[in-house]
């Protein structure tokens, strides 16, 4: 096999995960489609797209079964729409254990944790984070002037999330959505105010060595709450994990929040 065969393997899976609308007439890639042109597909290793599709990861395989639409309009979205922030009226990994969503992300994300006392082991007072999003170290104090360093961030906005198919999730699937440690994570206050409500075709954290751990959590959510992407979303998406075609998913195992710190 000459030198350039593993790129020519890595157009054929993107052009999957893409679909037709990446392609011309014969299956030509058309100009504009940033995640297959040769300097991205070179700097995949040989050894990650053997023969066929073959190694193609879950990530991607997860990515080519999302449908893709446009934005439903945003009428009608408010957070309410997710139920209380923070719930833990939720029949999920860390509901029902007493403590609020967001204490349960934080004790998970930090570390050298300080809890507040009498709050039953929930609510961190203080403690480090290793944030994913800046790369960067950041000590997390809880006040009115303080907490703001670190917050906990809906990998998948709620905004867009719910312009791509959770209008139409029950109340409680949205509740759900909101609190699933799947899609939260702590990150720099800074970073998560910048991201907004936008997507992987508008931002993706300055930390390029967590883009496709970042994606690939957007894929899961997605897949798991039957949500969609708009066209130049997935092309995003397909373009980060282009440099990790064996990319994995992330599991809710390996979400999981902590028991209160009693």
């Amino acid at each position: 096999m000459s030198r350039r065969a593993p790129t020519a393997v890595l157009l054929v899976a993107l052009s999957a995960v893409l679909g037709a609308g990446a392609c011309g007439p014969g299956g030509v890639i058309q100009p504009g489609t940033r995640v297959i042109t040769s300097v991205d597909a070179a700097r995949t290793n040989s050894t990650d797209v053997k023969a066929g599709t073959e190694r193609t990861g879950p990530a991607l395989s997860a990515l080519a079964s999302l449908p893709v639409k446009g934005r439903a309009p945003k009428t009608r979205y408010a957070r309410s729409q997710f139920g209380p922030a923070w719930s833990d009226d939720v029949t999920l990994d860390g509901g029902h254990n007493g403590c609020d969503t967001r204490s349960d992300v934080l004790r998970r994300d930090l570390q050298r944790v300080v809890l507040k006392p009498r709050t039953r082991g929930c609510v961190p007072a203080s403690g480090v984070l290793a944030d994913p999003y800046t790369g960067t170290r950041i000590l997390f104090v809880r006040g009115l002037r303080t907490s703001s360093a670190v917050q906990v961030d809906h990998v998948v906005a709620l905004s867009d999330a719910w312009q791509k198919g959770a209008q139409k999730l029950t109340a409680t699937r949205r509740r759900e959505l909101a609190n699933d440690p799947l899609n939260l994570l702590a990150a720099a206050g800074r970073a998560n105010m910048s991201k907004g409500d936008g997507d992987a075709a508008t931002w993706l954290p300055p930390n390029r060595t967590f883009r496709c751990a970042y994606v690939a959590r957007q894929v899961a959510v997605k897949a798991k709450y039957d949500l969609w992407m708009t066209a130049a979303e997935k092309v995003a998406v397909a373009n980060v994990l282009a440099s990790c075609p064996g990319q994995s998913l992330p599991t809710a195992t390996g979400s999981a929040v902590p028991a209160p710190l009693l």
